[in-house]
């Protein structure tokens, strides 16, 4: 049997294991743990996205919990390491690009066990950013990466990595989407918020998302933001699904006067909401007339669904959404957000549906495939994890 464990911990990291896992059972050859490292243990942010994603329970919890970086990554990886230790996976899988990511890949190495990044290659190129420490120390530690577009793999081969580590492989968080549209078009979110009646067409409105600490840890640049937003939703909701982090801030920040609470089905202004499940949220964002986000897999997303999308950033680690789909870098000045989202509203075109090349849902069926070449042609490894 080939011994493989995969570690999970955050909210998108869920919709990229999904489609691995489903992928895996074609294998019988093939024993799997999924490990949660407790990275995100609200059910808002956890819970109910295992059971939109069709994911039995973890076989393990970590429980980790929150904390500072250095905090929240050592912890994982005191509690990571007994655990590969008993199991003794003859490779750990790791996706994305948060804390777990790294944690789990590192503790990974330092045993003598091989490590496959899934989505690698990806670059900001901004060092401020957490999430791109993480990606540049897992891909160095990693022995199969598997990247998602073809500027993971002119990265890559920049830094020095040799060609047969690399695979393009596409995006497995298109093989949860693709997979899931269908079943989110039942969703009754549309309907609740009162943007839908009776199954007819929606009228207008937006979708935000924002969590990234340089957008809501800073008073001055999170006033920004939302004072564009509630200047472009004077005529119509932005729903605005709120991160933990980013509501506490919020209300600290004595900002609170920017949402409207209000309940009635015309409402306008933004719109404050808990964190929504997979389906609530893929259906919410297929029929919004504008996405403004900092989050890269909602970049993603809105490219594969083709609606357009205003990223609150400088960069982004994902060209591909802007050179093949609807996204566009408009950063955190109040004016570029307006006027970018004006003139998305002012020409109501349809719909891009471009994608990049192999975001054709059968990302998954790709990187199981080489995973399983590649462990059958060694032996397990069982003797050379190191205590």
């Amino acid at each position: 049997m080939i011994k493989l464990l995969s570690v999970v911990g955050a909210r998108p990291n869920f919709m990229k294991i999904a489609p691995i896992m489903r992928e895996l059972n074609r294998f019988p050859d093939i024993e799997h743990c999924l490990v949660h490292s407790g990275q995100h243990y609200d059910d808002l942010l956890s819970g109910n996205f295992f059971a939109d994603l069709g994911l039995h329970k973890p076989d393990v919890n970590l429980e980790a919990g929150s904390g500072s970086h250095a905090v929240q990554t050592a912890e994982i990886m005191r509690r990571i390491e007994p655990v590969l230790l008993d199991y003794k996976p003859q490779m750990v899988v790791v996706v994305g690009d948060v804390n777990s990511t790294i944690a789990a890949a590192l503790t990974a190495v330092k045993l003598g066990i091989d490590v496959a990044h899934i989505e690698a290659g990806l670059r900001s190129f901004d060092m401020t950013m957490p999430e791109e420490i993480n990606r540049k120390l897992t891909d160095a530690i990693s022995s199969l990466l598997f990247v998602t577009e073809q500027s993971g793999v002119e990265n890559l081969k920049r830094e020095g990595v040799p060609d047969e580590k690399i695979f393009l492989v596409g995006n497995v968080m298109i093989d949860s989407l693709l997979r899931h549209r269908d079943q989110a078009a039942k969703s009754p979110i549309l309907d609740r918020l009162g943007v839908r009646r009776n199954g007819s067409a929606c009228r207008p409105y937006g979708v935000l998302t924002l969590h990234r600490p340089s957008n809501v840890d800073d008073p001055k640049t999170l006033l920004g933001i939302l004072t564009a937003v509630n200047a472009l939703a004077a005529e119509f909701p932005v729903f605005f699904p709120i991160h933990p982090r980013t509501r506490k801030n919020i209300e600290s920040f004595g900002l609170m006067r920017y949402l409207n609470d209000a309940s009635a089905a015309d409402r306008v202004g933004i719109v404050p909401m808990d964190p929504l499940g997979y389906l609530d949220f893929l259906s919410l964002n297929d029929h919004a007339r504008i996405v403004l986000t900092d989050s890269g897999g909602v970049q993603e997303e809105t490219t594969a669904l083709g609606v357009p999308c205003l990223t609150l950033r400088e960069n982004t680690e994902r060209p591909a959404t802007v050179e093949h789909g609807s996204n566009q870098i408009v950063g955190v000045k109040p004016d570029r957000i307006l006027a970018a989202a004006r003139s998305i509203l002012q020409n109501p075109a349809a719909r891009r549906s471009q994608r990049p090349p192999l975001w054709d849902g059968k990302a998954a069926s790709r990187i199981v495939a080489i995973l399983h070449e590649q462990l059958r042609r060694e032996a397990p490894r069982v003797s050379g994890v190191r205590s």
